[in-house]
């Protein structure tokens, strides 16, 4: 009988009566990177019975976002359930940089150990001379032979120990700084890395026996990209040149290797809700007194009602070809896609991976910008056209024109204007110069009036050996007072906006030529006064 109720708790343990979890590996096929966020699609294969099973796919990160988990299959299986959980007793297998770091660490653990025991030997051996000064008996006399050889041996070899151990210290010393910097980087990085796996549990109910294709898809948070620009001009009669890049930066706590990416111009942590507007009322102001326990009470009744903020995904599973060395872009209702043609590694550290999308020509037309009031230097900018069909977004641009980089610039697409202005750097050879003309200033008083003059020359030239086009500001000022007048006398044919006071010439500059316009103004206003700001 005992022997019965054992090989019945034997059985009631082995795999062929009890159902038991099984685990599956998975890659990482792709990625669609949104600019806040990413998610992750995983394949996953694995051998099955008939009837009911649970496969875990395990070694996920802990952040990702459980209502976004999908999973589907190919195979003749029902898919009866998918559910989430962490695992805080297995860890990720530790990245190939973190396991050198690792070992490096216990390498110089070991080195200055062995070190500091062979320090403490020369100490041993210094102690034991040190402790048998004494030559010979005390009644035997030794010559001076003698007594010069064991000096001497005294000597060289407490020379030599006391040599030893300075060097046995400077290398400690040198081995624990490079163990502290090492320790740094090693925690650095493997702070990034939750040490909490994250499991997809999913419960199938298979016909018969075979293999399963399983796919899995879910969001992280802790994932994004960034455009970026390189603008190359060549000359001021040809197109520019622009790159589209990103940088994809991501600290899930798994490395992206080898994986196809899609860059989403999406936002799915923007939510896609409508905002809905509420009546606006208007009423006199009543102030009433409310007792603590009613604010108490309406506190918790606007929390209770507060709406819940919309953390979901966008799903974006449009499948695409792709072509090497080539970007697939795919615009649907709500959003651009670039589907890039080369696999890239994205390591979990936080550092951003530059990653080609595109390149473009652009047309446009040059011309040079100054404002000397604020700057004697004159800035080329190029005018581009056509802009808005090459799905750009706000970003730094890096600026290079002749192949000489000029510096950095803004590209701001958001604006509403059909022309896309990139200022590309300063230009010496446009010698701009701004004085204060002393014939046109003057300052006097007519009855119960000031009246104060100042008149300004800007000069232009043009070193250049081409034509070139240039577009000069100034401003007269603006007054905010009744009593204050401003009137403009003379502007060389500027352009004059009178509510913002500038002033703007446009003209044409052959090589060598030099250009001057000159302006006056006349403020008017009581002389009892003080005016400021002129």
């Amino acid at each position: 009988m005992k022997k019965l109720i054992v090989f019945a708790a034997i059985a009631l343990c082995s795999p062929a009566v009890a159902q038991t979890e099984k685990r599956v590996d998975s890659r990482i096929e792709n990625v669609t990177v949104f600019l806040n966020r990413a998610q992750i699609n995983r394949s996953a294969a694995a051998r099955i019975d008939g009837g009911r099973s649970t496969l875990i796919i395990g070694g996920l990160t802990s952040r990702l976002d459980p209502q976004s988990v999908q999973v589907s299959g190919t195979g003749r299986f029902t898919i009866l359930g998918v559910s989430h959980r962490q695992n805080f007793l297995n860890e990720f297998t530790l990245p190939a940089r973190l396991r050198v770091l690792k070992d490096s660490v216990q390498l110089i653990r070991d080195q200055i150990q062995m070190i500091q025991a062979n320090k403490e030997i020369a100490n041993k051996e210094e102690q034991l001379i040190l402790a048998n000064q004494k030559i010979g008996g005390q009644n035997q006399n030794l010559s001076v032979q003698e007594l010069k050889a064991m000096a001497d041996f005294f000597r060289t070899r407490l020379s030599e120990i006391a040599e030893l151990k300075m060097k046995h210290d400077k290398r400690i010393t040198q081995l624990n700084e490079t163990l502290v910097k090492v320790q740094r980087q090693f925690q650095e990085q493997n702070d990034l890395l939750q040490r909490n796996t994250s499991e997809v549990v999913v419960s199938i109910d298979a016909e018969a026996a075979g293999n399963v294709q399983l796919t899995l898809s879910y969001v992280v948070a802790n994932a994004g990209w960034a455009p970026l620009y390189d603008i190359r001009g060549e000359s001021t009669n040809k197109p520019l040149k622009l790159q589209y890049k990103a940088n994809v930066y991501q600290s899930t706590g798994e490395d992206w290797n080898n994986v196809r990416l899609t860059l989403s111009t999406g936002n799915p942590a923007l939510g896609g809700v409508k905002p809905e507007l509420g009546p606006w009322y208007l009423d006199f102001y009543q102030p009433v007194v409310r007792s603590p326990r009613y604010l108490e009470k309406a506190q918790m009744e606007v929390a209770a009602a507060a709406p819940v903020a919309d953390d979901g995904y966008l799903n974006t599973s449009t499948a695409a070809r792709t072509v090497a060395d080539a970007v697939n872009v795919v615009e649907s209702s709500l959003m651009t896609q670039f589907v890039i043609g080369l696999p890239y590694s994205v390591a979990s550290t936080g550092t951003p991976t530059l990653v080609d999308i595109a390149a473009h020509s652009v047309n446009a037309s040059f011309k040079y910008a100054a404002a000397p009031k604020l700057d004697n230097d004159a800035f080329l900018i190029a005018n581009a056209s056509g802009w808005e069909a090459l799905n750009l977004l706000p970003g730094e641009a890096n600026v290079f024109m002749e192949g000489a980089f000029v510096g950095k610039t803004y590209i701001n697409p958001q604006q509403i204007t059909d022309t896309l202005f990139i200022s590309m750097g300063r230009d010496k050879r446009i010698v701009v110069k701004r004085e204060k003309v002393k014939d046109l200033t003057s300052r006097r008083a007519i009855g119960s009036s000031q009246r104060e003059t100042s008149g300004f020359e800007i000069s232009v030239r043009n070193t250049r050996n081409e034509t070139v086009t240039v577009l000069l500001e100034d401003h007269i000022p603006v007054s905010q007072n009744s009593q204050i007048e401003v009137s403009l006398q003379e502007s060389s044919n500027a352009r004059y906006d009178a509510v913002t006071g500038k002033l703007i010439w446009e003209f044409t500059l052959k090589p060598q030529e030099q250009r001057k316009v000159t302006y006056k103004f006349e403020v008017k206003y009581p002389k009892d006064k003080t005016i400021s700001g002129l």
